[in-house]
């Protein structure tokens, strides 16, 4: 079992291309599990994840995105982060999703301290717990980076957004469009993550 862990965290890459197939439910609730599993400050457990698979909601969430970033300028300030994200959206081609059959967008409390860290380690939970499952999965933040846009928020609390929610990930989710079907495994060798041993 640990050499089998070690080896999910090992093969995880990001998945940006999606066959159109839905997931099939068991594999579904089984990701979804694993980032109901993951740790939490003080157990709080108070992650909200709002399970997107219908299409027309998901490509009017594309539609709202596109929108909203295409409004934006590319600053110095905010160009390293979502500049590519703006320069797409002006094009009128951005498909922040990659088109994925399903969104798993996960919220907390905008007032609590720890909501980024309790929704960082459910993502990386789903993140491999979709690779242990065949699945493909990548991290999305642009729901993320619009959390202060009101057409945004007022379209998420439609889909059941609560009150003093916000967004702080998601993971885009389904089949690799690979010709073997699989995720890519390959283990790559990481530059930077430098590690200082103290003692």
């Amino acid at each position: 079992m640990e050499k089998d862990a070690l080896n999910i965290i090992a093969t995880r890459h990001s998945t940006r291309k999606f066959k159109p197939d839905m997931v099939a439910e068991s594999l579904l609730d089984q990701v979804i599990e694993a980032g109901r599993r993951a740790p939490s400050g003080k157990s709080k457990n108070q992650n909200h994840f709002l399970v997107i698979r219908d299409q027309a909601i998901l490509a009017k969430l594309v539609e709202l995105v596109q929108s909203e970033f295409a409004k934006m300028e590319i600053t110095p300030e905010n160009e390293a982060n979502i500049g590519g994200a703006i320069k797409l959206s002006k094009k009128g081609n951005y498909v922040f999703k990659y088109n994925a059959p399903v969104l798993i967008v996960v919220a907390n409390q905008e007032n609590y301290g720890n909501n980024m860290a309790d929704v960082s380690c459910a993502l990386e939970n789903m993140l491999l717990a979709a690779n242990a499952l065949d699945l493909g999965a990548c991290w999305i933040n642009q729901l993320r980076w619009l959390n202060d846009n009101p057409v945004l928020q007022a379209y998420l609390q439609e889909l059941g957004l609560k009150e003093g929610e916000r967004v702080y990930g998601s993971v885009s989710l389904g089949y690799p469009d690979t010709p073997d079907g699989l995720p890519n495994r390959n283990i790559t060798s990481i530059k930077g993550n430098e590690v200082t041993y103290i003692g």
